[in-house]
């Protein structure tokens, strides 16, 4: 008997515009994709729509431009990826004031997964910010559970 594949399974992908009102958009896509009664429904929605905000405010994007979204998982981890056009001043990074009135967008995402990071495409092509979010209630968690970044937005 052939043992299941670990690789993600895609669930969903589009393009949003780079736009604030994208960021319902977003939620209301993974919401659909995942399903209301999947146990980490919550944290992924939460999750998505804090990576599409920051990929809307903090890389160059603009109205005419789009945010990739994309939601892929195993049976343990469900996976975001969020691929926007970058920006030339600065990366993604979690703020060190935890008491800032905002900027607590990656702060909430180191929180909620398991891993996140961020892979700049190099010049001109963007960067894609992913996280990894438990897909199964903490009592059921597996031992070892290993998390290794999503492949679906690399190029080459």
């Amino acid at each position: 008997m052939k043992a299941p594949s670990t690789e993600p399974k895609v669930l969903g992908r589009t393009g949003l515009p780079g736009v604030h009102e994208a960021v319902s958009r977003a939620r209301s896509e993974v919401r659909g994709w995942l399903g209301d009664d999947h146990p980490a429904v919550d944290d992924v929605v939460l999750a998505a729509s804090e990576l599409v905000t920051n990929a809307i405010r903090h890389s160059d994007s603009g109205p005419g431009d789009f945010i990739g979204l994309t939601l892929s998982a195993t049976g343990e981890v469900v996976y975001i990826e969020v691929n926007d056009p970058g920006s030339l001043f600065s990366g993604p990074h979690v703020r060190r004031e935890p008491y800032a009135e905002d900027g607590r967008g990656l702060l909430i995402i180191r929180e909620l997964s398991l891993e996140w990071g961020a892979r700049e495409l190099g010049p001109g092509l963007g960067r894609t910010v992913w996280c990894a979010i438990r897909a199964v209630p903490h009592s059921e968690d597996p031992k070892n559970l290993s998390v290794s970044e999503p492949t679906s937005g690399r190029s080459g």
